[in-house]
């Protein structure tokens, strides 16, 4: 299984986002276009990278009624984007109707991926605000498993859930893992992080790293960084 860094394009707009990817020169990383970045510009910003040779990740986190998430997949199905995902929490029902929305008439269609827990969530804010009262561990490998029970490529988690999600879902299920920062770099909002090289080590896929990328003095030297850690 492939192996990458996604860089998380959080951006106003398409001339900041362009005016970013043009200090990589001729390369093109895989990139995540958020909620910020497709609000402010709609789905052409997604065709329009696609256009210029990156992989997209449609990250929009979708969550409503399962008739509801169906037809707006239906919607996101021929943008180009490599990956899209929902949450989980949504349910089993929702998650099949957003695979269903998400194939195409000729069986093709974005690899579909759910979030489990958000990595600015722990134990503290899921029983007292959510009002779970299991282990996050245990809440994160049970949506993933009905996140493959309903025919999912893979779930969003913590890097350092990663392993264990292989160890209950199987080494081809997807784990593509923000909550991604340098050793010496500031953890901001995220609660469950790990750097590039233990997020490699604990059995990551995919790893998504925005700030300690888009926010470097040097961003191609960062992702450089990234992608040795994370690839070796």
């Amino acid at each position: 299984m492939a192996k990458d860094v996604i860089i998380a394009c959080d951006f106003a707009g398409t001339a900041e986002t362009l005016a970013f990817l043009e200090k990589f020169g001729t390369e093109r990383p895989f990139v995540k276009i958020g909620m910020e970045l497709f609000y402010a510009e709609g789905p052409q910003i997604v065709r329009l990278l696609k256009a210029r040779g990156h992989r997209v990740f449609l990250d929009l986190k979708l969550h409503d009624i399962p008739n509801t998430v169906e037809k707006s997949m239906r919607v996101l199905r021929d943008l180009g984007a490599d990956i899209v995902n929902l949450h989980a929490a949504g349910t089993r029902a929702m998650m099949e109707a957003a695979l269903q929305g998400l194939t195409r008439d000729d069986g093709t269609r974005p690899l579909l991926i759910a979030v489990t827990q958000l990595t600015s969530t722990d134990q503290q804010a899921m029983e007292q605000e959510l009002l779970i009262d299991k282990p996050l561990s245990e809440v994160v490998l049970s949506y993933a498993e009905n996140a493959r029970a309903a025919g999912l490529d893979g779930v969003v988690c913590s890097p350092l859930e990663a392993g264990a999600v292989h160890g209950r879902c199987g080494a081809g299920f997807l784990t593509v893992t923000p909550g991604v920062r340098f050793a010496e770099g500031d953890k901001g909002d995220q609660k469950r992080v790990a750097t590039p090289a233990l997020a490699r080590e604990l059995g990551a896929d995919y790893i998504v790293v925005g700030r300690p990328i888009t926010k470097a003095e040097d961003p191609l030297a960062a992702y450089h960084r990234c992608v040795k850690e994370f690839l070796g």
